[in-house]
């Protein structure tokens, strides 16, 4: 999976594309971590535009970054949810933990 971060004011972008499976643990972790630490940072967009497969392990990865955003008093938005991987969230019921677009 390859990762983008955009930054901009108190919104930090995190763009996925490819594969989010547990091999991509690490560098999600990475991408979000500057943020969370970040005080002028108070939300995540995390941009699901290109992921073409999602397994448990997101969802998971998901979860946890949510976990920490709280902690630090910041909110995370999954936008562009399409396709399986909408289906997958739907399933899962992340749209009662996360706004979805």
């Amino acid at each position: 999976m390859q990762v983008k971060t955009d930054t901009n004011g108190s919104k930090a972008r995190i763009i996925l594309d490819g594969r989010f499976d547990f091999s991509a643990h690490r560098v999600f972790r990475d991408a979000y971590g500057p943020g969370l630490q970040a005080t002028d940072v108070k939300e995540f967009e995390i941009d699901l535009a290109s992921v073409d497969y999602m397994d448990s392990s997101a969802l998971g990865m998901l979860l946890m970054l949510r976990e920490k955003a709280q902690a630090a008093c910041k909110s995370v938005h999954l936008r562009n949810c399409q396709g399986s991987v909408r289906q997958i969230l739907d399933v899962a019921n992340f749209g009662q933990l996360f706004q979805m677009r």
